[in-house]
């Protein structure tokens, strides 16, 4: 699972080289982002079982906790999306 996140951050270029030949180019992200979208899943994954155990036991939704998970969820998403335009 870990190389997943460096595989998603990836860019793949092709370029049209000398003589017609094609060629790729791959430009590996910085470790610092795959740190940040691996933190950033995590805390997700750990929000949302929070959001979960309150509303289990306390039998209440909790706007916060959700509010945080999709601030997440819009940040790594902005992020996977950014990286490969």
């Amino acid at each position: 699972m870990p190389g997943w996140f460096k595989k998603a951050l990836t860019r793949k270029r092709h370029r049209q080289g000398a003589r017609g030949k094609v060629e790729n180019i791959v430009i590996e992200p910085d470790e610092r982002l795959v740190y940040l979208v691996k933190f950033a899943v995590l805390m997700t994954l750990c929000l949302t079982a929070l959001e979960i155990a309150h509303m289990a036991f306390m039998r209440v939704w909790n706007a916060e906790v959700f509010a945080a998970v999709t601030g997440l969820i819009g940040t790594v998403t902005g992020i996977l999306i950014g990286k490969k335009a």
